[in-house]
């Protein structure tokens, strides 16, 4: 993998690069759809890359570890061959869900055990594993394994989560650096800053962290329930302290203004549910606020989604034909919506990089920002 900054911004932290893989090239600061098992839900690989031009994917190596397993990605000669993408894709070492499934888990020292969700079966992570597991899917980027901190966290449970992660991402390292990739191609692995909202112990890990001297930095732990500006003041830490030529990927952040923010501090990728699952539930981005299609004022409104805005969706449909496709509970419904809301987020931080090279950045992300979060 290799990274390339263009651009810093004048007034910000904010900067413009590219990133090249084995998989292709994109711009940062970018985007990233959320596949967790192999699939963006309620749209398919070619929509995603002719339409709403998505040039990265991630996947999550516990979910594609359960279903449909290791076997059968091995054998369709990895999870780009799989799923029909020929992009790059980034795979989450199921870190996450030692934090989201703390109910069905035992965590040690070794590694993780845990029930899987879908039939109660015990399995174990460890970062050796995790580390294969991630060979076998072929992911061009992936993560090292990492205990996410829930919020709020007491500063001892903070400490000892971050010192596991530290020491798991040592075996992390040492594993990947004698393993081989299974696919011909090179794969990168980035490391993730812990320490939940303490300073000290982000300060500690960021530092930490960047002495591997790995192609990139994720930072996660954040986005888990903590105020957004403590998760600015510890993107804002993190950021000055890690090296300015590794790409900086803040992890499951978030709302459009939550990474226009983030941004501004110096992060150069971002994944989240949110424009997906919210499009599921009627509830649409525009460049003007946040639309709930469902509402009785959208009933005889036959004006586009976002006339102000960039989505493929405007000119085709109206408020009202997508009020009635979620009241008679089609299948279209969200799947038009779903593609609305992925092309609107990649339009945003497109024009957030274009900002950032006209050297006007911050002055309209203010006028963004105060858009944004009106509710329509």
């Amino acid at each position: 993998m290799d990274f390339e900054l263009t651009t810093y911004s004048k007034s910000s932290k904010a900067r413009a690069g590219k990133i090249t893989t084995a998989h292709g090239e994109f711009d940062t600061p970018v985007f990233m759809p959320v596949g967790t098992a192999g699939s963006v839900k309620a749209i398919n690989q070619q929509d995603l890359s002719e339409k709403v031009k998505a040039r990265i994917l991630l996947g999550n190596t516990y979910h594609l570890y359960l279903r449909p397993g290791q076997e059968v990605i091995r054998r369709a000669g990895g999870l780009h061959r799989f799923i029909g993408w020929d992009y790059p894709i980034l795979t989450d070492s199921g870190g996450y869900q030692v934090y989201s499934l703390a109910q069905k888990r035992k965590l040690t020292g070794d590694g993780v055990w845990f029930q899987s969700h879908i039939d109660g079966s015990r399995h174990f992570f460890s970062p050796e594993n995790v580390i294969d597991l991630q060979r076998v899917i072929g992911a061009d980027i992936i993560m090292a394994f990492d205990e996410c901190t829930p919020y709020p966290c007491d500063y001892d449970y903070a400490v000892k989560s971050m010192e596991l992660t530290h020491d798991w991402l040592a075996r992390c390292c040492k594993h990947f650096n004698n393993s081989s990739t299974l696919y011909g191609y090179q794969q990168a692995l980035f490391p993730i800053v812990q320490g939940s909202t303490y300073k000290d112990l982000r300060t500690k890990s960021a530092y930490t962290v960047a002495e591997y001297n790995c192609e990139g930095i994720a930072v996660g732990g954040l986005s888990v329930g903590e105020p957004h500006d403590i998760m600015y003041e510890m993107t804002d830490l993190v950021c000055s302290i890690l090296p300015q030529d590794k790409p900086r990927y803040l992890m499951g952040v978030g709302t459009p203004e939550n990474i226009l923010e983030c941004i501004s501090l110096g992060v150069d990728m971002f994944d989240c549910v949110m424009p997906t699952r919210n499009a599921r539930n009627g509830m649409l981005f525009t460049k003007n606020g946040v639309i709930n299609i469902l509402n009785e004022k959208w009933k005889f409104d036959y004006s586009p989604v976002d006339p102000d805005g960039e989505s493929y969706v405007d000119n085709l449909y109206s408020k009202a034909y997508l009020r009635h496709l979620f009241l008679s509970k089609e299948i279209l419904g969200p799947i038009i919506t779903t593609a609305h809301n992925l092309t609107f987020y990649i339009s945003l931080i497109n024009q957030a990089r274009e900002h950032i090279i006209k050297g006007d950045f911050e002055n309209w992300k203010a006028l963004m920002v105060s858009k944004l979060s009106n509710r329509l």
